[in-house]
């Protein structure tokens, strides 16, 4: 009985495992750029004696995310930005080298271009990106940077650089604690010029709320299910001590 107590044990730890991933889900509905996580697990054959096949347990498997482009919401405000299909935005961790969805960009007190979190915007030569204090900035589909300085002509429109755009493989992207996604192997992706953006929109969360709410309801069933199996094995094995103890 306790092979069948440690399969449906093992089967409960891979739900509640699933229903964390899904709460996450859910509780990024309205995060700009988040990108849905999803739960992967394996199938392990589990073989008795004589060498033959009495029960399958499950494994988590590597993690991966839904990388499917989220809905465009228009602001109209020219520091946020969208790509649009494949690709990300480059921004500088202490960790080194992140990319990101979210376009949501702001100056900080220093007139550098950061994110939400603060950190740096990188340019396509790996810096960071001023900003002149007081300016107006617009941003062109390749990721190209004009600024206008409070006062000047239209004429004295200045060229700051580029956005560094990247779009490396889906499957050698990571996530972060902090959401944020970089190279398995840690270093800097290269600058696509295929990638595309456009100012004043951002891109909402890809995660389907409905299907979130309804995997978390069948998670909840499967979680009984797998305890219902306990306290059943528990007592088969119960009755099984009393009659071995009533015949002796």
């Amino acid at each position: 009985m306790d092979r069948i107590i440690y399969t449906a044990a093992g089967g409960a730890a891979r739900v509640l495992e699933q229903q964390a991933v899904i709460s996450n889900n859910m509780a990024n509905v309205s995060t700009t750029g988040f990108r849905e996580q999803m739960a992967i697990y394996r199938s392990v054959p589990v073989v008795g004696q004589p060498g033959l096949p009495t029960r399958v347990s499950t494994v988590t498997a590597t993690p991966t995310s839904n990388f499917g482009q989220g809905v465009m919401a228009e602001t109209g405000h020219a520091l946020d930005l969208a790509v649009t299909g494949d690709g990300w935005f480059s921004v500088q961790t202490p960790q080194g080298e992140a990319y990101t969805r979210a376009g949501e960009l702001a100056v900080n007190q220093d007139n550098v271009l950061v994110n939400q979190q603060g950190y740096p915007v990188l340019s396509s030569d790996g810096g960071p990106i001023e900003i002149p204090e007081r300016g107006s900035v617009s941003f062109s589909g390749d990721g190209q940077i004009s600024a206008l300085g409070a006062g000047d002509n239209p004429g004295d429109i200045q060229q700051l650089g580029q956005l560094k755009l990247v779009n490396p493989p889906a499957a050698s992207l990571q996530r972060g604690d902090d959401g944020l996604f970089r190279l398995a192997g840690g270093e800097a992706a290269q600058a696509d010029p295929q990638v595309r953006m456009i100012s004043g929109f951002v891109e909402k969360s890809n995660v389907n709320p409905a299907e979130a709410m309804v995997g978390m309801i069948a998670n909840a069933r499967r979680f009984e299910m797998q305890m219902k199996i306990i306290q059943d094995a528990s007592s088969n094995a119960e009755r099984a001590n009393s009659i071995l103890s009533s015949n002796n």
